[in-house]
Parts: structure tokens; C-alpha cells; sequence
């Protein structure tokens, strides 16, 4: 069965589930359009990532790439290959030592380790068939994949991503730098977990 090459062109707060996001994948050579629904720290952790920002404490997608480079394994792509009832199921083709194998994963996971690592995302047209959005051609010009833009995470979501020691650090140093409005939402944090 081909491949067909996907690539990121948005991530936006979902508008039919609360508290979710849609992750938006496009076919690279042709007009179709793959929407996912994600969780929030997902779409946090593969935002960070595509703006190349860098969290205070690595975040779990972190943790798994340095876990896999320091062990010698690479990521060469992600699948999406199944969807089931709404479902959809990846799969990571890594290397090691010459050796590849296929780990089963959330798409939302797959594509966050993917963006990681710098690997293709692909999938297949049955998949594309099904769930893929066709978009009029003379709704796409040049720019269109660049007119999506990727919602970086908001402050209370990255102070909600983070352990409790994590968030008492982060109460000192921001008393200690003096932005007490920040060292409030750290501590609204603390006492909501708390709670």
C-alpha cells in the first residue's frame, strides 16, 4: 500500500470538544485536508516544539527523545494507518543498530515525538479517503499552508504541564524576580492541586 506524505499545517482550539484541539494535517502533493482532535498537552508539546520554544523542565516528549538518542535509536517516521470509529492509530518506525521496528502509538504521541525528531509523517489513501477534508482548488494559493497559524500554549497551560516541585521552583524564582502576577497563577496552581 503507498505512503502519502502528510504535513502540519495548523493547531487550533477544537471548536466541537471542550478542551481539546484539532490538529491539522495536509496531504504535501495534493488539496486534502486530515483533522484530528488532540488533548491539550499534546497540542502543547507539539507546538513548543514546531516554535522552538524551550520549556523550563523537559516535557515527556522530551524525556522520550533523549531517552531514544541516547540509546542510539532514531525515529524515521510516523504512520497513521488505522482509523477505527473515529480513532485514529499510528505507529513509530524506529532504527536501532540497523535493526527497524514499529511501535504502536497515539497519533497525538507519534506526532509529537515525530516533530522531535524531524521525520516525515505519512498515511495511507484509505485513510485520506474516509476522514480527509477535500479542498476546493481555487481555495488554495501559494501561502495557504503558512495562513494557519500554530496557537502557541498559553501561560496557564505550561504551569498546569508541570510537576509540584516544578512549580515551587518556578514560585521562587519568580518572587525572586519580582513578577509577583506570575508567582499568583504559580501559586492559584499550588493550592488548586492542593485542593
Amino acid at each position: 500500500m503507498e505512503k502519502i506524505k502528510l504535513e502540519i499545517v495548523g493547531l487550533s482550539y477544537s471548536q466541537t470538544q471542550s478542551g481539546a484541539y484539532a490538529l491539522v494535517l495536509s496531504e504535501v502533493n495534493g488539496n486534502r485536508r486530515l483533522p484530528i482532535i488532540i488533548g491539550g498537552f499534546e497540542a502543547q508539546a507539539i507546538a513548543i516544539e514546531l516554535e522552538k520554544m524551550v520549556p523550563t523542565r523537559p516535557l515527556t516528549h522530551d524525556l522520550f527523545k533523549s531517552f531514544a538518542t541516547n540509546f542510539a535509536i532514531e525515529v524515521k517516521e510516523v504512520i497513521v494507518y488505522k482509523l477505527v470509529e473515529g480513532i485514529f492509530y499510528s505507529k513509530l518506525i524506529c532504527e536501532h543498530n540497523g535493526t527497524i521496528s514499529e511501535i504502536d502509538a497515539r497519533t497525538s504521541d507519534a506526532i509529537a515525538i515525530g516533530v522531535r525528531f524531524n521525520c516525515p509523517v505519512y498515511t495511507y489513501e484509505s485513510i485520506l479517503a474516509s476522514a480527509g477534508i477535500l479542498l476546493d482548488e481555487n481555495d488554495i494559493d501559494e501561502n495557504d499552508f503558512l495562513s494557519e497559524s500554530i496557537e502557541e500554549p498559553s501561560e496557564e497551560d505550561i504551569i498546569s504541564s508541570q510537576t509540584a516541585e516544578e512549580l515551587e521552583n518556578q514560585l521562587n524564582q519568580a518572587i525572586e524576580n519580582e513578577d509577583y502576577e506570575l508567582a499568583s497563577k504559580i501559586r492559584d496552581e499550588i493550592q488548586r492541586r492542593q485542593a
